[in-house]
């Protein structure tokens, strides 16, 4: 790293130690990326701590609400410290049946987000916003769904970065490094290359790991070639994402035994824990709709909406969408001054296929050639069923690749996953307000 970036990442870490009075890992994983880090945290802190529609303990509460529903014990335990010291009621913290019925109420649109963001419809959001005394205006459900839909991503990127706790109660000072599933976040916030322990844990050669990384090279060229001599036509476009959007529906993950994982810590705060994307991609039990983006996009319309009823939120999320989706250092591995906005746009879209979100202008024939299947596996699972995810599978793609660029790769993923669910969520409530 550069003694520029690195005293830009310094002064960014000691600012938010000084305002937090906290450094968790997620900010010194996301601090190799200083630029993306300070979009990250402005947004954040004005999501939690500024004025805004909804109490401060509320807001803690449901971040609480949103990491549960994938079981992430970081976000959740981060959170009842917070809600806490805002003045949250004690007593909250036993489960859903002792909170205020308004609260208990963003149960349905909760799960349908994290899990299936393309089942909410108008009709979630008038029950929402007509229940009587427990009703939600518009600027606090608005304020709701944001942190919803920040939380549910956040665990993404926690999971997929392999970050854990801070504290360690039974060590003398309260600290410990921290491994989750063989990850080291020292590793990780230091940029320390994956190389030996990702190749020779599987004796996959580091021969065959370059070549992998030249063919993936080549295939950017030949794709950024055939662009320029022919585009394929809008129904070919339409066909290839159909293919694709199948095809990711049958991309599986690692076995995984549901039992592995403990429910029992977290099932206080949510409702209907079997609740999730993996029972919708079995052959044959629904059908997939597909969202044309054009129809309702961020830029012409969630983003008004929002900054309308939650002001300048809508300036800050889309700040920070851009700033992810346009990062780069022209780098690639030992590679330099290399465009690698194919490759940025192809990880953002798959994303956005896998929930439905359709880009007229976008060809998919891109995606299969330039995510390979680990790669699909991987993406996958952070995106769909976090708490699943494994140093296996983060080791398994891109062997050559650094640290800083697989943190890059989670932070499109989170940030892409956030928009779909505000794109759905957004526009139900337009169809609300129509």
């Amino acid at each position: 790293m550069q003694a520029n970036s690195l005293n830009e990442r310094m002064h960014l870490l000691v600012e938010e130690y000084s305002i937090s009075g906290r450094l968790d890992n997620i900010t010194q994983v996301m601090s190799l990326h200083t630029q993306y880090l300070e979009s990250f945290l402005r947004s954040q802190f004005y999501m939690l701590r500024m004025d805004g529609p909804l109490p401060l303990p509320y807001r803690h509460y449901i971040a609480i609400m949103a990491a549960a529903r994938h079981q992430c014990f970081y976000l959740i335990n981060m959170h009842v410290d917070e809600f806490l010291k805002t003045g949250g009621i004690p007593e909250w913290l036993n489960g859903l049946e002792y909170v205020p019925q308004r609260l208990k109420n963003l149960n349905e649109i909760n799960k349908l987000l994290a899990h299936r963001p393309w089942l909410v419809t108008k009709e979630h959001i008038q029950k929402l916003v007509k229940t009587g005394e427990n009703n939600w205006s518009l600027p606090e459900l608005v304020h709701a769904v944001v942190l919803l839909a920040h939380y549910h991503a956040l665990a993404s990127f926690v999971f997929g970065s392999g970050i854990n706790p801070e504290r360690d109660l039974n060590t003398s000072n309260g600290y410990r490094l921290i491994s989750v599933n063989s990850f080291c976040v020292c590793d990780l916030a230091n940029d320390n290359n994956i190389e030996n322990a990702s190749l020779t844990s599987n004796n996959f050669g580091i021969s065959d790991s370059l070549s992998e990384l030249e063919a993936l090279m080549n295939r950017m060229r030949r794709l950024q070639e055939e662009k320029e001599d022919e585009e394929a036509s809008q129904e070919e476009r339409n066909t290839r994402f159909e293919k694709e959007k199948t095809e990711s529906l049958l991309v599986v993950t690692e076995a995984f035994d549901d039992e592995i994982l403990s429910i029992a810590d977290v099932s206080r705060y949510i409702e209907d824990p079997g609740f999730g994307y993996k029972d919708f991609a079995r052959r044959g039990e629904e059908h997939l709709p597909t969202f044309r983006a054009q129809d309702y996009t961020w830029e012409n319309h969630g983003f008004s909406l929002v900054n309308r009823l939650y002001s300048d939120i809508g300036h800050l999320l889309d700040e920070k969408f851009r700033m992810v989706y346009n990062l780069t250092y022209n780098t690639m591995a030992t590679h330099e001054d290399v465009d690698t906005t194919m490759l940025r746009r192809a990880l953002f879209n798959y994303v956005h296929c896998m929930f439905g979100i359709r880009y007229d202008d976008y060809d998919y024939g891109e995606v299969n050639q330039l995510l390979e299947r680990s790669l699909k596996v991987y993406i996958k699972t952070v995106t769909c069923y976090p708490e699943r995810t494994t140093k296996r599978m983060y080791d398994s793609y891109w062997r050559q690749f650094k640290h800083s660029e697989k943190v890059h790769v989670n932070l499109l993923l989170m940030e892409a996953r956030m928009q779909a669910e505000l794109l759905y969520a957004l526009r139900a409530i337009t169809r609300h307000l129509t």
